[in-house]
């Protein structure tokens, strides 16, 4: 099982290798309160803010992705703020939970990322509908 800093690097290639334009490990301020992105990735007019988790097997992964989701759906309203700019909040997760999307952040397990970003449009309009 890779580290968690082999995991975010694995991840960001996988933007890579579909078009996306990158930025890894971006840390902003917003209000006074510093907080960290995993990735940025850019293609087009899409900008996904991407968290990647990489929980083990003995861990309660459910209830802590609902956990992250919802504060990495916070993370990324204050940078879509800051930014003035739509920003998707997406968790890749190591493991497959069977979630998809929970608290306005789509959950995408690695082994369906590729599938995600080829179909990216319409993902995204499933699940960010305005």
């Amino acid at each position: 099982m890779p580290s968690w800093q082999e995991f975010e690097e694995l991840v960001k290639d996988v933007f890579e290798k579909n078009d996306f334009e990158t930025r890894f490990r971006v840390v902003f301020r917003y209000k006074g309160r510093r907080s960290e992105i995993d990735i940025i990735a850019k293609r087009f007019n899409k900008i996904l803010a991407v968290d990647a988790k990489r929980y083990n097997r003995n861990w309660y992964r459910k209830s802590a992705l609902k956990r992250e989701a919802e504060k990495h759906r916070k993370r990324c309203e204050n940078y879509s703020k800051l930014t003035n700019q739509r920003v998707y909040p997406v968790i890749v997760s190591l493991i497959d939970d069977r979630l998809i999307f929970y608290e306005g952040c789509a959950v995408v397990p690695f082994d369906a990322l590729n599938d995600f970003l080829l179909n990216i449009d319409y993902y995204l309009a499933e699940l960010f509908e305005d």
